[in-house]
Formats: C-alpha cells, structure tokens, sequence
C-alpha cells in the first residue's frame, strides 16, 4: 500500500498550489493522509484549519484517519533530540542573525547552500556555554555524516545520492518551538509509516538533509516525487505571502472544480 499525506500549515488560506499538491498526493496514494504543520504557535490559527478542511472537503477529498497536529507530537520531538544528542550530534547556538551576518562579513565570503548562506559553526566548538542563555540546537553535520554511510534517495525509480553536508548545520529545535522543520518531517512521515513523499520541485534538495536524519534516527526511508510548481500570471509561485488566490475565495466567486482543474492544468 502507498501511504502519501498532505501536510500545509495552519498561517492562512489554500491556495492553487496548495491544491495542486494536494490533488497529487491523492492520486499517487492507497492512503491519503492530511498533517497540519501547526508547529509555529503563534502563526497558526484554528479558524485556517477549518478553512484547510472545508477546501479539502470542496475538491473532493478525504483522508484516512484523523488529521495530525504537530503541535501535540512534542513529546516526540523531544526524544528525536535527545537520541540524536546521545550521539553526540548536536550543540547548542547562541548567535543571533547579526552576529552570523557579522561572521560573514568578517570572512568576506560565505558557502551558500539551498536556503542561502551556511552557519559557519561559529558556535560548534563552544566550551563554556552561557547558562540560562535562549540557543537553538543545531545539528553537526560533519559528525552526523561521518558516522552515516553514503545515502541516496529514490524518485521515480532512480537513486539518487545524498550530499549530507548541503544545509551545513541546521537548526534541529528553536528557541520558541520543539522542533525546526526538517526533524518534525522525518518523525512525522514515519510515525505517520508514509512510504511516498509528493511535494513540490522546490523542496527536493530539502531531501538530503531528511535522508540524513532518517539515517541517522534510523527511521522508514520512503520513495519520493516532486512534482512541478503552480505558477502565477507572472510566473511566481504562489505564495501566502504574495496574497496568492486562494480556493476560498475562488469557492465565493463561483468557480466550479472543473475551473480549478483547467488552472491548474489537469
């Protein structure tokens, strides 16, 4: 049985992309599942998650069981972090962005990876902690690729080789939240036993970064496809943040499911 899920956060309304890419996750799976990325506590609202289910609900799809809520998986998250700091793969930072912006223009150039410049481990090799100080946790990704064998991931068929040091040393857990992205993701897609990630092409070098802690946690490696993006008139993606169209007010302008069918191209 393929098992895909849907996983949008709770910070505002559908949008076309969103549906696209919920559309795609049911039609490649047995199983379809929603997960509300609801993580970020102060952004989130019940009244989007309500909307998020009356969208869904309007293009015709259902899921297997009830929704799960990331903000009530802390307890998971916390032991993720702790297995991963028994290994001795975590640290805790302390840096603000000026004092990484100031790290970099004091190098004079910065390594660039998917998301933009690379932490430059400023805080790696810390000795004397300041006690009570708020930190991230990030992840020492020379350590954690050393003790994983050389990974890949498959798309489509075909393997694909992880490049574990891409992200550089990412943010595990926040100083506001339990858990960053990337840990949240893989816990979750193996809790949830997803054996398909569907997602969008801009989050495929997200990939080996997830990989890496799925080897690391030693959890399920699903198979994965990303599929293409759903541009806007411009040729952006869209976005909650550029006021992207959104299924709700598609739905009170009378559009139809065969309106968004033929926007989206299917």
């Amino acid at each position: 049985m393929i098992v895909t899920r849907f996983a949008p956060s709770p910070t505002g309304l559908l949008h076309l992309g969103h549906a696209f890419a919920a559309l795609t996750a049911r039609e490649a799976g047995d199983n379809f599942l929603l997960r509300l990325e609801d993580l970020d506590r102060g952004r989130s609202r019940d009244a989007f998650i309500e909307a998020i289910y009356r969208d869904l609900k309007w293009l015709g799809l259902s899921w297997g069981e009830p929704a799960l809520r990331q903000s009530r998986r802390d307890a998971a998250y916390a032991e993720a972090l702790a297995q991963l700091t028994r290994m001795g793969l975590t640290y805790p930072c302390f840096c603000t962005r000026k004092d990484i912006a100031d790290e970099f223009a004091r190098a004079g150039e910065a390594q660039h990876g998917p998301d933009g410049p690379i932490y430059p481990g400023t805080c790696r090799h810390l000795k004397d902690a300041p006690s009570g100080k708020p930190h991230v946790l990030r992840l020492d990704a020379q350590k954690a690729a050393a003790l994983a064998a050389p990974l890949s991931f498959c798309e489509h068929g075909k393997n694909h080789a992880v490049l574990p040091l891409r992200f550089g040393d990412i943010v595990l857990a926040r100083k506001d939240l339990p858990a960053a992205y990337h840990l949240a993701v893989v816990v979750d897609d193996a809790f949830q036993n997803v054996t398909l990630v569907t997602r969008g092409e801009d989050l495929r070098d997200a990939t080996h970064v997830q990989r890496l802690l799925q080897a690391l946690l030693q959890l399920p490696e699903p198979d994965y496809a990303h599929h293409r993006l759903i541009l806007d008139d411009s040729g952006k993606k869209f976005s909650k943040r550029d006021n992207a169209v959104t299924l709700e007010a598609l739905r009170q302008a009378g559009a139809t499911l065969s309106d968004v069918y033929a926007r989206l191209g299917l």
